[in-house]
This record gives structure tokens, C-alpha cells and sequence, in this order.
């Protein structure tokens, strides 16, 4: 069974956010606006996705 991958984009500035929302980025491996990252579509990477879905432009690969 494979996993999904996810292109994870950063579109919104993360200054002035709630500090768990800032450490749900840095899980995501995320570190600058407008680079990519690839995650896979566990349930951890999905929850983290979902509390900070409004600063993040996802797609499916």
C-alpha cells in the first residue's frame, strides 16, 4: 500500500501566529515562503496540514 504525497507550500507569513502553529510548520520541514516541501499523507503530517491550512497551498502529487 502506498501513501500519498503532498506538496506543501507556505503562502502566509508565520510572525504574529500562535507559537503551536509556528512549531506545526517547522514539523511540516517547512522554513521559507513559496518553497515547496513533499510530505507524506500520514495522520500526523495531515493534522498539522489542517491547523495550519489557512497560511498553505496543498496539492496532491
Amino acid at each position: 500500500m502506498s501513501v500519498k504525497q503532498l506538496k506543501v507550500t507556505q503562502i502566509k507569513s508565520e510572525i504574529g501566529r500562535l507559537r503551536s502553529h509556528q512549531a506545526c510548520l517547522r514539523g511540516l520541514g517547512i522554513r521559507r515562503m513559496h518553497r515547496p516541501v513533499y510530505v507524506y499523507a500520514t495522520s500526523a503530517n495531515c493534522g498539522m496540514i489542517s491547523k495550519v491550512a489557512y497560511m498553505l497551498k496543498i496539492e496532491e502529487v
